[in-house]
């Protein structure tokens, strides 16, 4: 699945492009509307995020001229700006679905993933298996062999970032950045507080610490 991010504020694009890579996608990234336009013209791309306020050329047009020239890939529209009259503009326009910055990393990729299945190409599979472990990413429901368990948003989000990793050193900064919103200043020890409830619900063995790097989700046994 290839997603293109038209996004001026840099930050903010490589952060998305780094936790939609580790989703699974293979990611482009522009900071201009006009190149934007270009790369959405040319490439072929099963979903674009694509910001309103662009320079040379905003997201309204942007996606006015896509759909004018026919081309009905999914397009998700971010923006700082607020109200119901920028959403309809935006969707007006031809746009799938509109998100209001600032945003949670875990609405996005659940919008990504929802307009992926709307148009029949569902992306990474969402059923994840770990031994006895089952996380289903899309009904965002986990088992332990036949036993569901019930997890918060929160608590979901951070096993998320773990199991579509699993094997791999996940660091704090990695889970704060892709779980809590991009404005997050709080305590970063918010994460161990998270991961002391995930190994008390699913068993102590299964998020493995990696001192001074971060944590590691191993096969249950």
């Amino acid at each position: 699945m290839r997603l293109l991010i038209v996004e001026d504020e840099k930050r903010l694009a490589l952060s998305l492009a780094k936790g939609l890579t580790a989703e699974g996608y293979a990611v482009d990234v522009v900071h201009d509307g006009i190149d934007g336009l270009h790369r959405a013209s040319e490439g072929t791309y099963d979903l674009i995020v694509l910001d309103i306020m662009l320079p040379g050329m905003n997201g309204y047009r942007i996606c006015s001229t896509l759909r004018a020239a026919g081309n009905d890939v999914p397009i998700l529209m971010l923006t700082a700006k607020d109200g119901e009259y920028d959403e309809a503009e935006g969707l007006d326009t031809g746009a799938d679905d509109y998100l209001t910055k600032p945003f949670s990393y875990v609405v996005l990729v659940a919008r990504v993933k929802a307009l992926m299945r709307r148009r029949g190409n569902g992306g990474p599979s969402p059923v994840h298996t770990l031994g006895d472990l089952k996380v289903d990413t899309a009904a965002r429901r986990v088992f332990r062999g036949e036993d569901e368990v019930t997890l918060t948003a929160k608590e979901f989000a951070v096993l998320e970032q773990l199991v579509l990793r699993a094997g791999e050193v996940v660091s704090k900064g990695d889970i704060l950045e892709h779980v809590w919103d991009f404005a997050y200043e709080g305590d970063p020890n918010i994460v161990e507080v998270y991961v002391s409830t995930l190994r008390r619900k699913l068993g102590a063995s299964l998020i493995k610490t990696v001192r001074g790097a971060g944590y590691r989700l191993e096969a249950p046994r």
